[in-house]
């Protein structure tokens, strides 16, 4: 609706459509198939008025992550205040977050790595209040862990799923090897079961080393 934007809330809708691009992007191809060029074409701008916005591709997807944080530690807290069991609601939460998911698997591989000290610094001081607040909440929904325990938790919780996500969720020419080799299958781990297995042993085990 306008050449440039100009006034504030002009910024604003920019900086949104942005995000948004880049969202549907990597809903439909994944995160690392999305280059700063693609995002641009999809909203409608040149490479070089994005970065007015986002310095890097990377800034982008740190920027959906921090919300992807945000409403991860949201649903969590809630299903938690409702009475459900801390294991479940941190394995399902996650498993119904594929962006997340992805996002989480490529934040300290890749898109740390491109991103200014400012972007770097506010990313992890949200991650970091995240996860106290999430370990308050698992706390109080389990009082077996304390909330340094619900901490661990809840940050192997969001380290697991990144790592078991792209192993659950292969490009294609690993699941036409498995098709053709049922005997390496067992390297495409179901995500959910495997979340919750490896989330069920580390709050058992949680309380016998204090």
């Amino acid at each position: 609706m306008f050449m440039r934007a100009r006034r504030p809330e002009q910024k604003e809708q920019r900086r949104v459509a942005i995000l948004a691009a880049a969202r549907e992007l990597a809903l439909e191809s994944g995160v690392r198939n999305v280059s700063l060029g693609s995002v641009a074409t999809a909203v409608g701008l040149a490479k070089s008025n994005v970065t007015r916005y986002f310095g890097t591709r990377e800034e982008i997807y740190l920027e959906l992550a921090s919300a992807c944080w945000r409403d991860w530690a949201d649903e969590v807290a809630r299903r938690l205040a409702a009475g459900n069991a801390v294991v479940d609601v941190l394995a399902e939460t996650l498993a119904e977050r594929t962006l997340f998911c992805d996002l989480l698997g490529h934040t300290a591989t890749s898109l740390e790595h491109n991103v200014s000290v400012p972007a770097a610094r506010d990313f992890k001081r949200l991650v970091l209040g995240v996860l106290t607040e999430l370990g308050a909440a698992v706390a109080r929904a389990c009082p077996e862990l304390t909330e340094g325990e619900g901490f661990e938790l809840a940050g192997a919780a969001s380290g697991l799923a990144g790592m078991v996500y792209p192993a659950a969720n292969p490009p294609p020419t690993l699941r036409e090897v498995y098709a053709q080799n049922p005997d390496l299958a067992a390297a495409c781990l179901p995500f959910l079961p495997t979340l919750k297995r490896a989330l069920a042993a580390l709050a058992a085990g949680l309380p016998s080393l204090r």
